[in-house]
């Protein structure tokens, strides 16, 4: 069985403004270069799970997530960094009903089937209680940070 990290995107990984969908305000944290890095070391998968609402909402375009996500998955590869997946969910409950969506537990599980997870051994990074609660459904132990801050921050709870 594999161990996972499972993180948020916009506000884990790359600053969070709110809506993050053009390349230009797409910038990457500090730290994080160097905690995936120690991750990797560790032995753990890295896995992103992001809900992108803005799609459903008309404020940008799959498109635009998806160049977002090539930049980003470029940028790591730069620093021997690979992310196993990226999961996103495209949905909001004004405008359209899903299963996918954090807090549900979808994309975790489905992340866990496909690489083979212990769950018990995997951990759920995110910036809002919705990111640690879907891993916490799925066994997954979460660990709520605030947005834009040091993932070194962190490190002590990661066996």
């Amino acid at each position: 069985m594999n161990k996972a990290i499972f993180l948020d995107r916009d506000g884990v990984i790359n600053f969070e403004r709110g809506y993050t969908h053009q390349l230009e305000d797409f910038v990457i944290l500090p730290d994080v270069m160097e905690v995936l890095q120690l991750f990797l070391k560790k032995g753990y998968l890295l896995i992103v799970i992001s809900n992108q609402s803005g799609i459903a909402k008309g404020l940008y375009k799959q498109s635009e997530t998806e160049v977002l996500h090539k930049y980003m998955l470029e940028e790591f590869s730069k620093n021997n960094i690979t992310i196993s997946e990226i999961y996103y969910c495209v949905h909001h409950p004004d405008v359209s009903r899903c299963i996918c969506r954090k807090p549900d537990s979808l994309f975790v599980e489905k992340a866990i089937a496909r690489f083979h997870i212990d769950a018990s051994q995997s951990y759920f990074i995110g910036d809002k209680e919705r990111d640690t609660e879907a891993g916490e459904k799925a066994g997954v132990k979460g660990i709520l940070i605030e947005a834009n801050t040091p993932l070194k921050n962190i490190l002590n709870q990661v066996n």
